[in-house]
Order: structure tokens, then C-alpha cells, then sequence
């Protein structure tokens, strides 16, 4: 049995309908002896009521006009029961006991809690010194920030680059395939991206092997250096810098150009 909520115009239908409520009671049914809006009324009651309407020539009462408005009705939550006298007699001693700690800890307030620093006042000079020997010596140890985001970019763009040929041929196929039917175009699209993927990975994977391959045969070559020649820059110029150079007098100067003029 559905139970619905009386409309305004079931409560003047039932006004209109002499001895409606004794008509439409029935054992199993909510009563209608003082019925306002709201209240419940069953779905055969509704009927019987537009029935009785029909009856007595009320025929500008539908049972559309009826139903108008009209909701499911839920009955209203059952009363709280009234608590017994030995739970009020708990809540005022719980009350009470609560009252008496709260004026103990106003009177007699707690100790503050110790922080950690507090506690353990050498634990920052501990973790100074931790940090100090575990500090890293060379330059190698801190990481290389540029070569790990060189690596990051290289996989992305090697993604973005699968991505644009897969999507490429996949587009490439289904314009090429626009005369052939949907889903014969959807297994062409979809098998020759596959394939272009399949391929993709296959020429990586060879280039990847490729390379691993040429660093193997480099390690196995072993790099002899040989001197071919040495010099040293300014050597010569050092040596006629360093070398004495005699100063002839004013005496010697003139017998020799005695000498010459007599050999004439």
C-alpha cells in the first residue's frame, strides 16, 4: 500500500462528497476523520474518492488534479523517549566530576611538556657534526642536476615523438580508407598504429644496441700516447740574453783603425 500526502484540492474533494470519510475508511487504511494538507491518505482512497466524485457528476475533479501536488508520504520520527532517572543521576555526577577538573586544573595548572631541544640540549650540536662528517668531499658526490634533466627531457621527447608518428599513420590511414566502411577504417587505423609503434620500438631498441655495441669495441682499444717531438719556447733567446758581451775602449778602437788604414 503506497501512502501519499492529501493535496488541497483531495481535502475540497472531500468536502464536495457527503460522508466521504465513513465511504473511504477501511480497516487497513489511515483514517481521514479531520484531514488537512499533509496528512496521509492511500492511493485506494484516491480512486474511491475520484470514483465517488464521478458518481455525484463532479466531473471538473481528474484524478490528475487530484494526484497534483500530492507526495510521497513519510511519517514523522518517533518521539525521543524520556530518559530514565538513573541516567539523569549519571549526567549530573559525570557534570559534576567534570566541573571539579576543571577548577583543579585552573588551581593547580600542569607543567609545561618539555620540547625535544629541551630534553636533549646537545641533540642540534650532534646533528651539526653528523652533518659536518657525512658532508660530501668531491664534486662527483653531489649529483649532477643538469645531466639528470638532459636524460628526463631525451625520454620525453623520444615519447612525444612516438606519439606524433603512431598518431600520424593512424590519421594518414583513416583519410586514405574514407570510401571503406566505419569499422573496417577503425581496424585499418587501429592495426597500422600498432604496427608503426611495433617498428618505433624495434629501430630504438636497434639504435639503443647499436650504441652498446660501440662502447664495448671502444673499451676493448687501448690508447697509447708516444712524445714526437719536444721543444722549449725561448730557449735560445734566454741564452744570448744571458751571455757576457765585452765593451772595447776608446784606445783599441783607434790602433785598430790604424791597422786598416795600413793594409790599405
Amino acid at each position: 500500500m503506497v501512502l501519499l500526502t492529501v493535496t488541497p484540492s483531495i481535502l475540497e474533494a472531500l468536502q464536495r462528497v457527503p460522508d466521504a470519510q465513513s465511504k473511504l475508511q477501511r480497516d487497513d487504511e489511515p483514517s481521514l476523520v479531520d484531514a488537512n494538507i499533509g496528512a496521509p491518505i492511500s492511493h485506494g482512497q484516491i480512486v474511491h474518492l475520484w470514483n465517488l466524485l464521478k458518481a455525484d457528476e463532479h466531473r471538473e475533479y481528474t484524478l490528475e488534479i487530484l494526484l497534483r501536488g500530492s507526495r510521497v508520504y513519510v511519517p514523522p520520527p518517533p518521539p525521543k523517549p524520556e530518559p530514565s532517572d538513573e541516567y539523569k543521576a549519571l549526567m549530573a555526577r559525570l557534570r559534576r566530576d567534570e566541573e571539579e577538573r576543571a577548577y583543579e586544573r585552573m588551581v593547580n595548572p600542569a607543567q609545561p611538556m618539555e620540547t625535544f631541544s629541551q630534553m636533549f640540549p646537545s641533540s642540534g650540536s650532534m646533528a651539526r657534526a653528523f652533518a659536518e662528517a657525512n658532508r660530501p668531499t668531491r664534486k662527483e658526490d653531489m649529483g649532477d642536476d643538469q645531466v639528470t634533466y638532459d636524460e628526463v627531457h631525451r625520454q620525453l621527447m623520444l615519447i612525444f615523438n612516438f606519439m606524433v608518428t603512431i598518431l600520424g599513420v593512424a590519421a594518414t590511414l583513416w583519410i586514405l580508407a574514407r570510401w571503406w566502411s566505419t569499422p573496417a577504417r577503425m581496424f585499418l587505423t587501429m592495426g597500422g598504429s600498432i604496427i608503426a609503434g611495433v617498428a618505433e620500438v624495434a629501430l630504438y631498441s636497434g639504435y639503443v644496441w647499436h650504441l652498446g655495441q660501440a662502447k664495448k669495441k671502444d673499451k676493448t682499444f687501448k690508447e697509447v700516447k708516444e712524445v714526437v717531438q719536444t721543444w722549449v719556447v725561448g730557449s735560445e733567446e734566454k741564452e744570448s740574453a744571458d751571455k757576457p758581451i765585452a765593451i772595447e775602449s776608446k784606445e783599441s778602437a783607434a790602433e785598430d783603425a790604424n791597422l786598416r788604414r795600413r793594409k790599405k
